[in-house]
């Protein structure tokens, strides 16, 4: 079997908004590999908070301090996204055992269609395991104070919204 380096992960979600459990993953996931892409799926049927862009460009303020990352917005399935950027792995967080259920059934449908590619997960930290985007958005509908979720890019951007 042939070695590697620690290659290219994906690190995939709608993240809308980004959040700081999001920005845990990265940081560490960015530890694992040599070079982490967020990917933005780009899913036309469904409207954001934020827009595919708008989401590439906060996550671009918030990721600053980590020189291994990249963010791009993609379409179509992750594993042929993946594969095209011979990407090794993809980066997953897990925060409680619904998104395990959720997850581990998406890791074989992955790993039938592209072998290749590993689904790597890490579980939140403790800090985080309640925030999910859609509480930050619920929170934020209602009024309510979201500045101990999101970093400050993504809190100004949803205030002026």
């Amino acid at each position: 079997m042939k070695s590697h380096s620690t290659g290219l992960a994906l690190y995939p979600g709608s993240f809308d908004p980004f959040t700081f459990g999001h920005l845990d993953i990265l940081e560490r996931g960015c530890r694992l590999f040599d070079h982490v892409v967020v990917t933005i799926a780009n899913n036309s049927s469904k409207r954001g908070f934020f827009s595919p862009q708008e989401r590439r460009d906060l996550i671009l303020k918030c990721v600053g301090h980590l020189d291994n990352v990249s963010v791009e917005i993609f379409e179509g399935l992750l594993v042929e996204y993946a594969s095209r950027k011979k990407a090794i792995a993809l980066l997953r967080g897990l925060r409680q055992v619904s998104d395990f259920d959720y997850e581990f059934r998406m890791s074989f449908a992955n790993r039938r269609l592209a072998p290749e590619v590993e689904t790597v997960f890490l579980m939140t930290s403790e800090a985080h395991a309640l925030i999910s985007a859609s509480i930050v958005r619920e929170i934020h509908g209602h009024g309510g104070d979201i500045s101990s979720f999101v970093p400050e890019p993504v809190l100004s951007s949803m205030l002026s919204k």
